[in-house]
C-alpha cells in the first residue's frame, strides 16, 4: 500500500460559504422581527407562521457557521483525517430544527387558528412585510445562488445535479431554505388574500399549514443529504470516472481494478485504488508513479486531500 497526500485544497469555496451563510443570517433575523411583529398585532396566522419559519432559518444559519469554521479545523493525532464531517453533525442538527421549530410548529399554528376562527388584521401592514421580506430574501437567494452557478461551472454540471451532489451542505442548506422561504411568503399573501376576499379565517390556517409542510419537505432533504454525508456519500460517477481515467493514464499501469473515493468534508476527498503495474515496472518506481498520480489527482481535482494506492496483479482485485 502506498499512501499520498496531497497538498489541502484551498479555502476559497469555506469563505464563499461563509459570506453567503452570513448574508442570510441576517437578512432572515430581521424579516423574522418584522413578520412577528406583522402577525402579533394583525393576528394572523400565517404570518407567526412565517416568523418562526425566519427564525429557525436564522438559528440554522447560526449552526452552519459553527458547522463551517469546525469543519475546516486541521488534522490531529485524534482525527488524522481533519474535522470535516463535524460539519455535517452541525447540519443535520440545523436540518432537526428546522423540521420541529418551524414545520412542526406551523402545522400546529395553522391548525389551532382554524379551530379558533380568529379574524386577521392589518392586511396593509402584513402585505408591507411580506414584500420587503421576499426583497431581502430574494437578495439572499441570490447570493446562494451566484455560488452555486460557479461552482457548478467549475465542476462542468447543470446546477440542479450540484445542488443535488453537492458536499457543501451549508451553501445547500441555505439555497434550498430561502427558495422555501419566498414560496412560504407567496403561501401568507395568497392567505391573507382569500381570507379577506372570502371572510373564511380557513385559508390563513391552511397557509400556515402548507408552509409547516413545506418546511419539513425541505428540513427531510437536508437531513437526508447530512445523513448519507456522514456515513461517506461517493463523489458523483463523473468524477468517480475521471479519477479512474487519471491513474490509467500513468506510465507503468496497465489498468485500475478498483477504486473509491469518499467526501472527508466539504473540502476534502480521499482515494483508495488498486494498481494494476505492468509487469516490468521495478519496484522502486512504484512509489515514484504514485506520487504522480496523487498530483494529477489534486490537479484535476483540488479537493482531492489523500491518496491511498495498493498495488495488485493483473486480474486480482
Amino acid at each position: 500500500m502506498v499512501d499520498t497526500a496531497a497538498p489541502p485544497a484551498a479555502g476559497s469555496g469555506q469563505s464563499e460559504s461563509l459570506l453567503t451563510i452570513v448574508v442570510a443570517g441576517g437578512a432572515n433575523l430581521l424579516i423574522a422581527a418584522a413578520k412577528l411583529a406583522a402577525g402579533v398585532l394583525g393576528g394572523s396566522a400565517s404570518m407567526v407562521s412565517e416568523a418562526a419559519h425566519s427564525f429557525a432559518d436564522t438559528v440554522t444559519e447560526v449552526l452552519l457557521y459553527v458547522a463551517v469554521r469546525r469543519g475546516a479545523r486541521p488534522a490531529t493525532p485524534d482525527s488524522p483525517f481533519g474535522h470535516g464531517r463535524e460539519s455535517y453533525f452541525w447540519a443535520l442538527l440545523a436540518a432537526m430544527f428546522t423540521f420541529g421549530a418551524g414545520g412542526v410548529f406551523a402545522v400546529y399554528h395553522g391548525v389551532q387558528a382554524i379551530v379558533s376562527g380568529e379574524r386577521s388584521e392589518h392586511l396593509a401592514l402584513s402585505y408591507a412585510v411580506l414584500a420587503i421580506s421576499a426583497v431581502l430574501e430574494g437578495v439572499s437567494l441570490l447570493r446562494g445562488l451566484h455560488q452555486v452557478r460557479g461552482s457548478a461551472r467549475r465542476l462542468g454540471v447543470g446546477m440542479g445535479e450540484y445542488l443535488r451532489r453537492t458536499p457543501d451542505t451549508a451553501l445547500r442548506a441555505v439555497t434550498l431554505e430561502d427558495s422555501a422561504a419566498l414560496i412560504g411568503i407567496a403561501l401568507a399573501a395568497a392567505g391573507l388574500g382569500l381570507e379577506r376576499l372570502t371572510g373564511s379565517t380557513l385559508y390563513d390556517g391552511l397557509a400556515s399549514i402548507l408552509i409547516g409542510l413545506l418546511l419539513c419537505v425541505v428540513a427531510y432533504r437536508l437531513i437526508s443529504a447530512n445523513k448519507a454525508l456522514l456515513i461517506g456519500q461517493s463523489v458523483p460517477p463523473r468524477t468517480h470516472d475521471e479519477l479512474v481515467a487519471e491513474l490509467a493514464a500513468l506510465p507503468g499501469v496497465a489498468g485500475v481494478p478498483e477504486l473509491f473515493a469518499t467526501y472527508l468534508g466539504p473540502e476534502q476527498i480521499l482515494v483508495a485504488a488498486k494498481i494494476d503495474f505492468v509487469d516490468d515496472v521495478p519496484a522502486g518506481e512504484v512509489e515514484r508513479i504514485a506520487d504522480e498520480g496523487a498530483r494529477r489527482l489534486h490537479d484535476r481535482h483540488p479537493k482531492v486531500s489523500h491518496v491511498y494506492l495498493d498495488p495488485t496483479d493483473r486480474g486480482r482485485a
